[in-house]
């Protein structure tokens, strides 16, 4: 019964690794874009594929800025 609990524990902690280890990736997308790491760091979290699409679609501030 132990060993049952320990492994409940250990597939938890490792979900939740994996969780927060895919939501860098649309937060880091939009961090080439020149937008908020931090905040879509956070949607992602919340909502991972909407702001998986949302940091793709999003406009590119950094070649918009240079282009002046």
């Amino acid at each position: 019964m132990v060993l049952a609990a320990n492994g409940w524990w250990l597939w938890t902690i490792l979900a939740i690794a994996i969780w927060i280890a895919i939501a860098f990736w649309p937060a880091r997308v939009a961090a080439r874009k020149g937008h908020s790491f931090i905040g879509y760091f956070i949607f992602s979290l919340i909502f991972f594929p909407a702001a998986l699409i949302v940091a793709y679609v999003v406009s590119d501030k950094t070649t918009a800025a240079t282009a002046y």
